[in-house]
């Protein structure tokens, strides 16, 4: 066996390798020259955690949240609320447009593909995600004197799979969805109702007990009360972390099944 035969499949995978860098770098960049999609996956977030802070009400403990202040319950679902935005919104959006466009068409021709489109999307939609959540912890932290989460690790293997679990849901969309326009309507129909079982209007703490369990069946309500049971010191219990893994795995399939190129 010749040398060339051993080292070709090497070279196909480092060109392979390669070229999801570069489309990642690539998508970076647009996401980075397009305002509105940066606002919306940054400074939104920030924005609502500013004002919300900055009521003097909110900062005050109340025993209805276990001596915590309404902000220390809100930065866990400000974290959700920015994983939920990135994946249920904009990625369908961005991606139905790219089979619109042809983009995913034209790609099946070339030998990157368009599934690495699909991965780099993914990528840097997380990586947005990761960053603005962390930005958050450091701004309730540092502006507001909110403590940083108790149990860490487990905070962060909340934070994880509650981004699986939703950028599965955020694939499936842009699987079965026709255009950009639909995919925008059905992301933002998802979007509301699941954030309010997220606790966004009204604390999971204070729905009646049959709201709660219908809650925490959902995907934002299970990461929401695994961030912030990790905040206050917890690790997320088994129950949390399945019904999370539960929606990845379903969604992460379906889309894989059902997902049109052209």
């Amino acid at each position: 066996m010749s040398t060339a035969t051993v080292t070709l499949p090497a070279a196909r995978g480092a060109a392979r390798h390669n070229a999801l860098g570069q489309l990642v770098l690539t998508e970076l960049k647009l996401y980075l020259r397009e305002r509105l999609r940066l606002f919306f996956g940054v400074g939104f977030p920030l924005m609502l955690t500013v004002i919300i802070a900055s009521i003097p009400s909110f900062n005050k403990p109340q025993a209805a949240y276990g001596g915590h202040t309404f902000l220390d319950v809100y930065v866990p679902i400000m974290v959700a609320f920015t994983a939920a935005l990135l994946s249920l919104t904009a990625m369908p959006m961005m991606l139905t447009s790219y089979r619109e466009r042809g983009v995913l068409r034209r790609l099946r021709t070339t030998p990157i593909g368009p599934a690495r489109v699909l991965a780099a999307q993914l990528v840097v939609n997380a990586a947005v995600a990761v960053v603005t959540s962390v930005a958050i912890l450091l701004l309730a932290r540092f502006g507001y004197h909110v403590a940083l989460p108790r149990e860490l690790g487990g905070f962060v293997v909340a934070a994880v799979a509650a981004i699986a679990a939703l950028m599965s849901i955020g694939l499936f969309i842009a699987a079965v969805v026709p255009s950009a326009k639909a995919a925008q309507a059905t992301g933002a129909l998802l979007f509301y109702p699941l954030m309010f079982f997220a606790g966004l209007w009204l604390p999971i703490a204070n729905m009646p007990a049959w709201l709660q369990h219908v809650s925490h069946a959902t995907p934002l309500g299970a990461a929401v009360q695994a961030l912030t049971d990790s905040a206050q010191g917890h690790w997320p219990t088994a129950l949390q972390l399945g019904t999370l893994a539960a929606y990845a795995v379903a969604f992460g399939l379906a889309a894989a099944k059902t997902f049109r190129w052209e």
